[in-house]
């Protein structure tokens, strides 16, 4: 009897889970270069349910009782790299990315410890020293994996393949980094992405737009659609578990009575 409970539990927990991923889209519908996540879910593997050490059948009788599924299990989370819409900004600081790539990021952790993250957020803007950084003061690097200074008094132009050029002259090149297959990358943060063991760098062909912007690829109506899709299952399952605590509570106070 208590086997449709624990089901309903189950479609409980993956709906929530549903619904922390579709909040925390929500929340960076307007966040530059935020890519939206996604969730699976699958059954538990069906189990054979055997009654064992029943006296009324014979303690050394294992009585089969069918086949059971305990319910919905979360699956892995994943991320949806489709590309975002473009805000013109006219900010020659400002860069989008069209096509399939990352800008590479020195990024400093709080304990000091230094590494390289991939972004596709292009927000940046020069420090005090005139490196290129982005807006945490993470420095942005060059296709040599260097950090980009420039002189911040100059005039500056970005090409489309990130060449830097001040009054004519090439100074720096930004870099852009690809990779074969995306599962090898793991979300830090936001916007940040880190690669892990066995991802396999490629070149990217992709080209940079100065003066734009790369927003958030959130399409917020498809999201509060699916938001209320969520929210109707989880109520769907709540009311299972009502009726089986109704049930139980009867079994309980009224069938169980001794008179």
């Amino acid at each position: 009897m208590l086997k449709g409970l624990y089901t309903a539990h189950t479609g409980l927990r993956n709906e929530q889970n549903r619904m922390d991923i579709m909040t925390n889209n929500l929340a960076n519908a307007s966040t530059v270069g935020f890519k939206k996540e996604g969730s699976t879910s699958q059954s538990f593997g069906d189990v054979l349910a055997v009654k064992v050490k029943d006296a009324s059948v014979g303690l050394a009788i294992r009585q089969p009782l069918g086949i059971n599924n305990p319910g919905v299990k979360i699956g892995e989370n994943y991320t949806d790299f489709t590309q975002g819409s473009m805000r013109i900004t006219d900010n020659t600081f400002d860069l989008a990315i069209s096509g399939e790539g990352f800008f590479a990021i020195e990024f400093t952790s709080k304990a000091g410890d230094t590494s390289t993250k991939y972004t596709r957020a292009g927000d940046f803007t020069l420090n005090k020293d005139g490196y290129l950084v982005t807006n945490e003061g993470d420095y942005v690097l060059d296709v040599n994996s260097k950090r980009i200074k420039i002189d911040p008094l100059q005039d500056t132009a970005i090409k489309t393949d990130g060449s830097i050029e001040q009054n004519g002259v090439k100074v720096a090149q930004i870099g852009l980094v690809d990779f074969a297959d995306y599962d090898y990358l793991e979300k830090y943060g936001e916007t940040y992405y880190e690669a892990v063991e066995g991802a396999e760098f490629i070149t990217s062909d992709a080209v940079m737009y100065s003066g734009y912007l790369e927003m958030s690829n959130v399409q917020v109506v498809s999201e509060m659609v699916e938001m209320i899709n969520i929210t109707r299952q989880y109520e769907s399952n709540q009311k299972i578990m009502q009726t089986y605590d109704s049930s139980l509570e009867i079994a309980v106070n009224q069938l169980g009575r001794v008179k």
